[in-house]
């Protein structure tokens, strides 16, 4: 087995792999601020997986998030009717794009390439994100992730692997044919 096999093993179950170590690094994070930039990603094999290398120009960040429902704070205060009064769930995005979103806002220069899940417990989870910064010359001069220097907002506009397949663009076959180009285009009859 290769070394990347070994640290992939470990975390399919970190609380067995992993044993005590994770549950410490657990309580740590709970004290750390809910955006932190890190040297190195917890996870090399995920991170070297959907595009990560080490090379000026990439960023790591690990963003916190509350778990439980995902709710738009209470906006109206007028005269409305009831029903309108209610907190509206945030339906078609998952914890790993609103993390995506959140951690590009704190560095709005750079763009996302992808994120990971590394950990949670029961009040947080936590996501690593990987950030190109856009300005960077060893960026610039890449070939290979040159688009993401032209593209602007890619977690906006959903194209991560976690906002793709939040929009249902992951589904192949019998059943995905009002998916594509995209919901709205199709009325929302998927």
């Amino acid at each position: 087995m290769g070394f990347y096999k070994y640290i992939r093993e470990a975390w399919k179950n970190p609380s067995k792999g992993l044993g005590p170590a994770y549950k410490s690094k657990i309580m740590e994070w709970r004290r750390e601020a809910v955006t932190v930039r890190l040297e190195r990603p917890t996870r090399l094999d995920r991170a070297r997986s959907i595009g990560y290398r080490a090379k000026p120009g990439f960023i790591i960040i690990r963003q916190r998030l509350d778990r439980g429902g995902r709710f738009r704070q209470k906006a109206i205060m007028g005269a409305r009717k009831p029903k309108k009064q209610r907190r509206l769930k945030i339906l078609d995005m998952s914890y790993q794009v609103v993390a995506e979103q959140r951690a590009n806002d704190k560095y709005h220069n750079c763009e996302v390439l992808n994120s990971y899940w590394v950990g949670e417990d029961g009040k947080y989870i936590w996501y690593e994100v990987i950030l190109v910064d856009r300005a960077h010359p060893q960026i610039l001069a890449d070939d290979q992730l040159k688009h993401l220097v032209q593209s602007r907002g890619r977690v906006y506009r959903g194209l991560t692997s976690a906002g793709r397949k939040s929009r249902g663009l992951r589904r192949k076959g019998v059943g995905a044919e009002k998916i594509r180009p995209s919901l709205g285009a199709n009325k929302g009859r998927h």
